[in-house]
């Protein structure tokens, strides 16, 4: 996952090269090389650490040494020549594995300034490793800045999703698997890793020859020799001497078409050039679209009990053009697909908001039943803006349980009792998916529609109560940065609470002209029609009084007629039921479009309007007590007043600061104990959902001063010069084995004249926070809290009994905060409950 501070010094780096080298493919190609030279060299740091050698810089090369490149004591004439000359002799030294020749081949630095070097080579310098994996994340965002990426439909696949599709295909020891679009080759680490732990967990773990034929069964192609020899790298940082990445057009080239597969595993490029692919003969389905022939390429290179999971877009789902009904026929009927796995919008930002769906395919299974399984990802750990945040609710361990019964299911022959009952799941029989021929795999579309008959109240079109309006058309040179004018578009409608967010809102110029009834008034129902994410389609809120704000032409007002209460309605099309009905209805492949006979065509009870305003009275009542209990939970940090007659100590006369330990990137897993690192510690919260990382259960045994305990406090020691974005203070709030990475600190009482509980809000406190800016230290760009400047902080320490005062206090404030949290989910319920009882509609 691209990080923030990976993508400011990314962006750095270029401002700086880009009075000197203009062309973006140039600075590609400058700070990709100048990355993997400063990991070369951290690698040999870390040899040394561990009591070994130097692999990279030895013998003539050591005089080149990153260290040595940066040293201040070079002159910036000096640092061009030696940097330079290191260029050229790194595609030439024999001591270095010959992958690294082949990388730094043609290497070269097109410019001459000293200064600019000097900068540039800083930035770099600035880049921390805790694993291989930020490489990847730096080299891709900086495909995605000059166009490539997008331009060639390939998607930065997030680690999570990629260990989620290795976990459900369950690759073995003994399987051949490839990635025939690997980029970074994050499938095939995570292939890797899967089958690496499982033997552990398996107490059978690889013998040497075992480990060698795994590595040489593990196999990638990629179009691109940038990303090939990035992969490559991947691999080899992985402890693989001789890794097996091709520059291979999968779509063009017959040289390895012979091959064939026990696991595929990809997330292939979408898009597809101008005037398509020229592919040969020997696919079995006529097409020239890159998402098709690479799914018919998956079918064809599998082995006879083969396994395959990949990412593919919406157009694969649904579209209705021959080519892609011939490929869906071909996955159903010659017994390949066995599961759907339909991804929320959005799993692909910051690259692209594309709505993508996972297949999965194995040839055993397949054969076994007559039906697919679909399911569906709401949340998948992170939220779903520009930033993917972690958030705590994530489907995905569900859903994996789901896949693996389903497999069970079939061996055996009855559906698990959970599958039947779980709501994310609908069960399609192939025959169903053949009746009209287009095999559409959008579940939706397959989903019974529920029975109103029972309704107390008239049923009516919504056509019949309400106008729709659409916004206002304009174009891009209409826009400016401020005026009288503003519009409101998708993003101004909050998906979470069904209000208007206007943090974000668009001008158009003063000599825009436009009609009135463009502009929202009181009692409008202020909708989205259209998005290139089908999960804001239909989102609304309620506009409680009249505006000065446009809205857009992918948006419109809904305005009720004398038959129907405003804010009654609003409740009706905020409901879960108007939401189901519209994911079975838009179309579109790139823009999902809601049009107007999909909205009229809508079906409401309609009771009577003194019901209905009844009805409103109680739904608003509900709202309230949500948004006031809301305001509490955003508001509420715990703080006390600090008495100027309490003592004063130094942090460290009662605690002391325990640094983590720097566990080696190559000892990472994907399951076993959890590392604690800096991102996983933010102000006041415990998050451990956050890029998790793994090392083995034998470390608890072997690091026991390294484990932490509930209720530690933690704090993170490493952030940027001049932002607040570390020094962040939270306590572990669960009771399970964790171990302290680098880079964050424990504070480990040693007084018993201070409350650990008290400690903790003092630690939290604003006037800390403070202090520990004014101790933090560093370069120009990194800054670093040492433990020594911790524990110089001053802190109150009043006595016991006023502690436990204190901590009292605040203990009964964070029960009511936690009160309101109940309090909203408890109020959201209701509301869900009584707009199911108007429909007569309840879950069993």
């Amino acid at each position: 996952m691209l990080d923030k501070t990976t993508k400011t010094k990314i962006d750095t780096a270029r401002d700086i090269l880009v009075g000197k080298v203009p062309n973006p493919q140039s600075q590609v190609e400058l700070i990709t090389i100048a990355m993997i030279y400063k990991f070369m060299d951290d690698m040999d740091m870390q040899n040394i650490e561990l009591g070994g050698n130097r692999v990279f810089f030895t013998e003539n090369l050591e005089k080149y040494a990153w260290s040595k490149v940066i040293s201040p004591k070079l002159n910036n004439w000096e640092r061009i020549a030696l940097y330079a000359e290191a260029l050229d002799e790194l595609q030439v030294a024999k001591q270095i594995p010959e992958l690294f020749r082949k990388i730094f081949k043609g290497a070269f630095l097109p410019f001459r300034d000293g200064t600019t070097l000097t900068m540039f080579l800083n930035e770099i310098d600035g880049f921390s490793y805790s694993n291989s994996e930020n490489l990847g994340n730096a080299f891709e965002y900086l495909l995605s800045i000059m166009g490539s990426q997008g331009d060639a439909g390939q998607f930065r696949t997030p680690r999570h999703i990629i260990d989620f599709i290795v976990d459900v295909v369950n690759p073995s020891k003994t399987d051949t698997i490839l990635d025939p679009a690997c980029g970074t080759a994050g499938f095939l680490i995570s292939a890797y890793k899967h089958i690496m732990e499982q033997a552990k967990e398996q107490k059978k773990e690889l013998n040497p020859a075992q480990h060698q034929k795994l590595m040489q069964n593990i196999v990638g192609y990629d179009i691109s020799p940038d990303m090939v020899k990035l992969a490559s790298v991947n691999l080899f940082l992985h402890q693989f001497p001789e890794p097996k990445i091709y520059e291979y057009d999968t779509l063009s080239s017959e040289e390895r078409w012979d091959d064939k597969f026990d696991v595929i595993l990809a997330n292939p490029p979408f898009m597809t050039p101008k005037g398509g692919i020229m592919p040969h003969s020997k696919f079995g389905v006529k097409a020239n679209r890159a998402e098709v022939l690479f799914v018919d390429y998956f079918m064809e290179h599998l082995n006879l009990k083969g396994k395959a999971g990949f990412v593919v877009p919406e157009g694969i789902i649904f579209q209705s053009a021959t080519a892609y009904k011939s490929l869906r026929k071909l996955m159903v009927e010659e017994n390949y697909l066995y599961a759907v796995v339909s991804l929320p919008s959005g799993v692909f930002n910051p690259y692209a908001g594309v709505k993508t769906s996972i297949l999965f395919f194995d040839r055993e299974l397949a054969k076994q039943t007559k039906d697919i399984l679909f399911v569906k990802v709401d949340k998948d750990g992170y939220d779903l803006g520009a930033q993917r945040r972690p958030i705590k609710d994530n489907d995905l361990p569900e859903v994996v349980e789901l896949l693996k019964l389903w497999q069970k299911s079939i061996t055996s022959g009855t559906i698990d009792e959970k599958i039947s009952k779980s709501k994310r799941v609908t069960i399609v029989s192939k025959e169903k998916l053949a009746e009209d021929g287009e095999y559409n795999l959008s579940a939706s579309r397959y989903q019974e529609t529920q029975d109103f008959s029972n309704c107390q109240y008239d049923m009516v079109k919504l056509g019949d109560v309400c106008d729709l309006v659409r916004g206002v058309t304009y174009s891009k040179s209409d826009e400016t940065d401020f005026s009288n004018i503003p519009v409101l578009r998708a993003n101004n409608i909050s998906l979470e609470t069904k209000s208007l967010d206007l943090s974000d809102i668009k001008y158009l110029k003063d000599e825009y002209t436009f009609n009135s009834d463009k502009l929202l008034k009181k009692d409008d129902i202020f909708i989205c029609l259209a998005s290139g994410s089908k999960q804001h389609i239909g989102k609304v809120a309620f506009i409680s009084e009249n505006t000065d704000y446009l809205f857009g032409g992918f948006m419109g007002a809904i305005r009720a007629n004398s038959k129907v209460s405003p804010k009654y309605l609003f409740h009706i099309l905020a409901s879960d039921n108007f939401n189901v009905y519209l994911q079975s209805q838009i179309t579109g492949v790139n823009i999902n479009n809601l049009n107007q006979k999909i909205l009229y065509d809508y079906e409401i009870p309609l009771p009577p309007m003194s019901v209905q305003e009844e009805i409103v009275k109680e739904l608003d009542a509900y709202q309230a007590i949500i948004d006031g209990a809301q305001k509490v939970v955003d508001n509420w940090k715990p703080t006390f007043t600090i008495n100027s007659t309490w003592e004063k100590v130094k942090l460290g006369d009662v605690c002391k600061i325990q640094g983590g330990y720097a566990f080696k990137s190559s000892d990472f897993t994907d399951r076993g104990i959890q590392v604690i690192k800096m991102g996983n510690i933010k102000q006041c919260f415990f998050d451990l959902s956050n890029n998790p990382s793994f090392l083995p259960y034998s470390f608890v045994t072997d690091y026991p001063s390294y484990v932490l305990n509930k209720n530690d406090i933690l704090i993170s020691m490493t952030g940027t010069n001049g932002k607040e974005d570390y020094g962040n203070v939270c306590k572990v709030d669960r009771d399970e084995k964790l171990l302290l990475n680098q880079r964050v600190g424990r504070f480990l009482i040693k007084s018993n004249s201070i409350l650990n509980s008290f400690l903790f809000y003092v630690a939290s406190s604003k006037e800390f926070r403070k202090q520990i800016f004014i101790n933090s230290s560093g370069g120009v760009r990194q800054a670093n809290i040492s433990s020594s400047g911790l524990e110089k902080i001053e802190i109150p320490l009043p006595p016991l009994e006023v502690q436990k005062a204190i901590v009292a206090q605040i203990e009964q404030e964070e029960q009511y905060v936690e009160s309101c949290k109940k309090l909203i989910e408890l109020n959201k319920q209701k509301i869900s409950n009584k707009i199911k009882s108007i429909w007569n509609s309840s879950e069993d």
